[in-house]
């Protein structure tokens, strides 16, 4: 997971194909329109983000990169880039789940 949030445009690449798969199988598999299919994946990444952005988080413990007024309790190395990607992958799980349980055919 490092490896492809290396970088910014290696990050956005990832998640950019990663939308695509989800969206691709839900049109075709789940009849769903390309905006709906968007919508609804947007919608559920957005919301798990949230539940993504707190994981495995560590205050900064050191007082020498502590400026003033800095939340004490930011995180150290926030690794954003990689909670995108995991965002991604929880959301399309959560995309596909979503779609097999209620009948969203034609959104």
């Amino acid at each position: 997971m490092t490896a492809l949030a290396r970088s910014t445009p290696a990050t956005l690449l990832v998640v950019a194909v990663l939308v695509a798969a989800f969206v691709t199988v839900g049109v075709s598999q789940f009849n769903l329109t390309i905006g709906g299919a968007i919508a609804l994946y947007f919608v559920v990444w957005w919301t798990l983000l949230f539940a993504v952005l707190p994981l495995r988080n560590q205050p900064e413990t050191r007082p020498s990169h502590v400026v003033p007024g800095q939340d004490p309790g930011a995180p150290a190395s926030p690794r954003l880039r990689e909670k995108a990607i995991w965002t991604t992958l929880v959301a399309g799980a959560a995309f596909l789940v979503a779609l097999a349980v209620f009948p969203l055919t034609g959104l």
